[in-house]
C-alpha cells in the first residue's frame, strides 16, 4: 500500500529560499549580529523562512518568531525585493510583520502559547524545526512589544 502524502514531512525550511538569498541573508545576520557564527545565521535563516511561510498559511494564528527567528526575519525584511518576491512565490501573498503590545488580546495565551503554536504550524505545514532556534519567543521592542503576522497591517510599524 502507498500513502502520498500531501506536503512533505520534515523539509528544510532553508531549500525555500535560493542559495544567494540564503547567502545575503546569513552575511546580513553575522554582520548585525556578530555573536552568531555564520553556520548558525544559515540555520536562523531556514527557521525564518518556514516560520514566514507557515505563518503567512495560517493568517490570524498569532504565530510569532522565537528571538533568534526574528534576526532572521528582520534580515529577510530588509531585503524588500527578495522578501516580497519569496512571500509571493511560497505563500501566495506579502506576510506582513506585525509588531504588537504584550497586552495585546492579538497573542492569546501570552509568549509561551505562542511559541507552541508556532512551532506547530512549521511541523504542520511540513518543515524541520531547528529546536535548539525555538527556546523562546521573540521581544521585538521597535514599536511594541512582540511579533506577529498578521494581514491586517493597518500600517503599523
Amino acid at each position: 500500500m502507498t500513502i502520498a502524502l500531501e506536503r512533505p514531512v520534515g523539509t528544510d525550511p532553508t531549500l525555500l529560499v535560493t542559495p544567494e538569498v540564503a547567502d545575503r541573508l546569513t552575511r546580513r545576520i553575522v554582520a548585525d549580529h556578530p555573536e552568531i557564527s555564520p553556520e548558525t545565521a544559515l540555520r536562523i535563516v531556514g527557521q525564518a523562512a518556514g516560520f514566514i511561510a507557515a505563518s503567512g498559511r495560517q493568517p490570524g494564528q498569532s504565530l510569532a518568531p522565537s528571538n533568534l527567528v526574528d534576526y532572521g526575519w528582520h534580515a529577510f525584511i530588509l531585503h524588500t525585493v527578495d522578501y516580497a518576491q519569496f512571500c509571493e512565490q511560497v505563500v501566495g501573498r506579502f506576510v506582513h510583520h506585525v509588531p504588537t503590545a504584550a497586552d495585546d488580546d492579538q497573542v492569546p495565551g501570552g509568549p509561551q502559547a505562542a511559541g507552541q503554536r508556532t512551532v506547530a504550524a512549521i511541523t504542520a505545514a511540513g518543515y524541520t524545526v531547528d529546536p535548539d532556534l525555538w527556546p523562546d519567543v521573540a521581544d521585538c521592542n521597535q514599536c511594541y512589544d512582540g511579533c506577529t503576522d498578521s494581514p491586517n497591517s493597518g500600517g503599523k510599524c
